[in-house]
């Protein structure tokens, strides 16, 4: 996998990065590498990688302590590739990388990656209550969000209570990630994203139930 960080230096374009950069308000250095080109320059390796069937730790850390967000972004598909071999012992590890350099572009991805951890090992789930009241805003919206496209198989109890111990949240990325998550599980449940919106309409953001009422019918009564 070394061969791939080094191979997505040599495609930098100034250009792009430059344009990149400014999308993500200036605070990240970027290769200047669209999506599809890193993930092309990557796929034989993470095919390879796969066979291995263990995690290498050295190379997330290597790609995490680069100065350039596609590494961070290799590094997540790295962990999404090798999700199924991702032991409950891992998480601290996936903690510490939502905590470095965090914004929503690595924490939203990165969640995907915790979803399959959660899935795998149920008892993560206190984890995800914990995060849930954590200082860090990025924790908190990792906890909420980590559900998203689960559809039947959302744990709405845990829903719930992620939710209830983010009401009242002043920080947008918050309010933003509650409105998502329900607004997303509305398409499996809509009524028990209509019965909790009801039932929480004083406590909730006017941008969460914005966000989440946009699947819903009728929910002029929220707004």
């Amino acid at each position: 996998m070394e061969e791939v960080y080094h191979l997505l230096i040599t495609l930098q374009d100034d250009v792009q990065s430059q344009q990149m950069a400014a999308y993500m308000r200036d605070q990240f250095a970027f290769l200047g590498i669209r999506t599809p080109v890193r993930r092309q320059a990557a796929k034989s390796a993470l095919t390879e990688a796969k066979k291995s069937g263990r995690i290498d730790w050295s190379f997330v850390d290597l790609c995490w302590a680069s100065g350039f967000r596609e590494h961070h972004y290799l590094a997540i598909d790295y962990l999404l590739t090798m999700s199924a071999h991702l032991k409950k012992a891992d998480l601290p590890k996936i903690e510490q990388l939502l905590l470095v350099d965090p914004w929503w572009d690595t924490v939203d991805a990165l969640s995907g990656v915790v979803a399959k951890m959660v899935l795998q090992e149920p008892t993560l789930k206190s984890d995800m209550r914990r995060w849930s009241t954590a200082d860090s805003i990025w924790l908190r919206r990792s906890a909420i969000i980590h559900q998203l496209l689960l559809k039947e198989q959302t744990d709405t109890d845990l829903l719930r209570l992620i939710l209830l111990n983010n009401l009242g949240a002043k920080e947008f990325f918050i309010n933003k990630a509650i409105g998502w998550s329900l607004r997303d599980y509305a398409k499996t449940d809509p009524a028990w994203v209509r019965l909790f919106l009801t039932t929480y309409k004083d406590q909730l953001a006017p941008l969460s139930v914005r966000e989440a009422s946009k699947h819903l019918d009728h929910c002029s009564d929220l707004t």
